[in-house]
């Protein structure tokens, strides 16, 4: 296990490598210029080229990423251009906002989508059953900032039961939460009800009924234990997705978290802030990738690492 884990650790590494490749590439060899977006509109040459001169930018490209590279190997993933302050001290100052909705997200679509999905498939083709197969293709054919903006209209500004956006309290998390999770629902809900109707006709499971085991029995023990195994792998690669912040929603209701962040970063072309959001996102894809593998193990003696 341990040999396992140091592999992959390694594994890791060499993937932030490439990955902070791309990203670097990407965005210097991207049609925009950032010292012109960072100057303004009206901003002259002469400005211009100081700026450029201040930021390192008219540095040769592999100059310029060798020197990202030794800062990062420090521990140090440089100044926001845009926010003016480390990158790092940006990041861990937004993510307890994301985290909460990511784990907010997490629980509410496991406690509905689960059920929904255990249920649908021990009642198949029943009314309840058909209903979660509609309500799924409609949610997951909705665009995730159209579901957003009908909560907003109808809980927000109709009814004014909830704020429409921002960040301080419980109810600025309700409509955020709703507008994500509901999309993870219907997916936990369809993945769950397949794989226990790919179960329920195993042949473990008619042993289970020939020893006269009752039917909630075998549905804990049996059913739901092996049915759940490719669950925990979405679950995990899902909240690692999510740490790194919802763009699109988070933008959507003025929430302060790491994507709408990044998405200031994009938008201002603060390389320094983009970097360090895309090789934080790939950090932790990778360690929660890491950890599932690990409760695959657990949950599934069959598994072996090597």
């Amino acid at each position: 296990m341990t040999t396992y884990i140091i592999r992959r650790l390694l594994f890791a590494l060499v993937t932030l490598f490439f990955v902070s490749i791309i990203t670097f590439a990407l965005v210097y060899f991207g049609p925009v210029d950032p010292t012109r977006v960072l100057a303004g509109p009206r901003a002259q040459g002469a400005s211009i080229e100081t700026l450029r001169h201040e930021l390192g930018l008219d540095q040769p490209v592999y100059v310029q990423y060798y020197s990202y590279m030794r800062q990062l190997l420090r521990g140090n993933l440089g100044e926001s251009w845009y926010f003016r302050k480390p990158v790092t001290e940006a990041l861990f100052a937004r993510f307890p906002a994301t985290g909460m909705m990511a784990t907010g997200i997490i629980l509410f679509a496991v406690a509905i989508g689960l059920p929904l999905g255990a249920i649908a498939a021990l009642k198949v083709n029943s009314l309840l059953d058909r209903a979660v197969q509609v309500a799924g293709m409609i949610v997951m054919s909705m665009p995730n900032f159209f579901l957003g903006l009908l909560l907003i209209f109808f809980l927000a500004f109709k009814l004014k039961a909830l704020p429409i956006g921002g960040y301080g309290s419980p109810k600025h998390l309700i409509l955020p939460i709703a507008t994500v999770s509901a999309w993870y629902i219907v997916m936990y809900a369809s993945v769950l009800r397949s794989n226990m109707l790919d179960v329920i006709s195993a042949d473990y499971i008619r042993t289970a009924r020939s020893k006269g085991l009752s039917r909630s029995l075998i549905t804990r023990r049996h059913m739901l234990r092996n049915a759940l195994l490719p669950v925990v792998t979405m679950l995990g690669m899902d909240f690692a997705v999510l740490l790194t912040g919802v763009v699109l929603v988070e933008t959507l209701f003025n929430f302060p978290g790491i994507g709408w962040q990044a998405g200031q970063a994009a938008g201002h072309m603060d390389v320094p802030m983009i970097m360090g959001t895309v090789l934080f996102g790939s950090a932790l894809i990778a360690v929660m990738n890491l950890l599932v593998d690990v409760l695959y193990a657990v949950l599934d003696p069959r598994v072996r690492l090597g």
